[in-house]
């Protein structure tokens, strides 16, 4: 049995894991999001939900940048959204303001994401 040095094991870990996500979905990580009415922002973290992807808050800040404890922090604000094709998916987002959710598409650009919820005609990016 031949000994390998613990960083060429832990490199070849590394790398092995890093090949791993390149085959991950674009929509797949952490997102920034722009300010609310408050000033507020976010990180929603997407990930794969059974056959489609979800995001949740996982943390919020303050106009000023400081975090901060919110009752959205924890809240999943995306659901079962699925690939359409062309870096649109389509499936649900809750609008806290709102305390309801909606049919929504996501829309992905390069490493900008925006999102479109609609409520009858009514549509809002």
């Amino acid at each position: 049995m031949r000994r390998y040095p613990i960083r060429a094991v832990l490199a070849g870990a590394l790398i092995l894991g890093l090949a791993g996500m390149a085959g991950a979905d674009p929509l797949v990580g952490l997102w920034a999001s722009p300010p609310d009415g408050k000033g507020q922002t976010g990180i929603v973290q997407i990930k794969p939900c059974g056959p489609a992807f979800c995001g949740t808050l996982i943390k919020a800040f303050d106009p000023k940048g400081k975090q901060i404890v919110t009752k959205n922090v924890g809240k999943r604000l995306l659901w079962d959204m699925k690939p359409k094709g062309g870096g649109l998916y389509g499936g649900r987002v809750h609008v806290p303001i709102f305390g309801k959710d909606f049919p929504a598409e996501v829309r992905l650009t390069g490493n900008q994401m925006t999102v479109k919820g609609c409520a009858a005609v009514a549509c809002k990016t």
